[in-house]
């Protein structure tokens, strides 16, 4: 027998996991909830059976117990052959540390989950989905945002392996350039031209490393800031200027703004929406 799962359903509104059976079988849709309304999704299922499950979308994949599938598409169609023993879970993008571009460009990809990260947030993703659904409400928004931090580290690992290897050299620049600047970003100062003197570079050499990978040096350094400062207020009880302040915004007000028009929420609501399950 083959089982077609249509990833799409309707959208939960509780900052909380909500589940619910797919059909009469094992598997589950969980999805956690977007601070932003109609926030895209990205799609995972794990082999929550001790069986092999067959799955068929443009190739026919052997999924292990364990094994993962994960896919950035705007709504991707799975179908199984014999009983579904898949999780599925949707996870905003919003709350994973890439963009939205990159994330669209996640393939359908089958990882193994016998070892490594892969291993982890199987075990993690497989416990949360036989966990009866009325516990899982109850972790509320605290659970969701856990689910997402591990969910994230899988997802850079997979787009770290997909990025084609880029000429020796100005890959491992770009690398210790992204690296000089994780460790500054607290600095206001940061700019173009200061990463190039660091790195005895001019700036549009600068530019064009980063416009190989399809953004610019100030794009990345903000995104970056942004998600610093995004992580930030949801774990702790600071104000907004001071937290923007910490992350190199000399603006409150700007960032304020940046910070709407990325996530759809202003600091003060997001940071509201962390807390009140806390």
């Amino acid at each position: 027998m083959t089982r077609s799962i249509d990833t799409a359903m309707p959208e939960n509104r509780e900052n909380s996991l909500s589940g619910r059976p797919q059909g009469n079988d094992s598997g589950y849709f969980i999805t956690l909830p977007s601070p932003v309304g109609g926030d895209d999704h990205l799609h995972l299922a794990v082999n929550v059976s001790d069986r092999t499950v067959l799955v068929d979308h443009e190739s026919v994949l052997s999924v292990e117990p364990g094994d993962l599938v994960i896919t950035g598409a705007r709504r991707p169609a799975l179908r199984t052959g014999g009983e579904v023993g898949l999780a599925l879970f949707r996870v905003p993008f919003s709350l994973l540390d890439a963009s939205a571009a990159d994330l669209r460009k996640v393939p359908h990809t089958h990882l193994s989950g016998r070892s490594g990260l892969a291993s982890l947030v199987s075990q993690f993703l497989t416990a949360l989905a036989r966990t009866p659904g009325r516990e899982r409400l109850a972790g509320g928004q605290r659970l969701a945002l856990n689910t997402a931090d591990l969910v994230a580290l899988l997802v850079d690992k997979v787009l770290q392996e997909q990025r084609p290897a880029c000429a020796g050299a100005g890959h491992d620049m770009l690398v210790r350039i992204q690296s000089h600047i994780e460790d500054n970003l607290t600095d206001p100062d940061l700019s173009p031209e200061s990463i190039a003197r660091a790195h005895h570079i001019s700036v549009r050499y600068l530019h064009k490393l980063f416009q190989a990978g399809g953004t610019t040096v100030g794009a990345w350094i903000r995104q970056r800031r942004l998600d610093a400062c995004r992580a930030e207020l949801r774990r702790q009880r600071r104000t907004v200027a001071s937290v923007a302040h910490t992350w190199g915004f000399v603006s409150p007000s700007h960032f304020s703004r940046l910070f709407r028009q990325t996530y759809g929420l202003s600091p003060r609501q997001w940071q509201a929406a962390a807390s009140s399950d806390s």
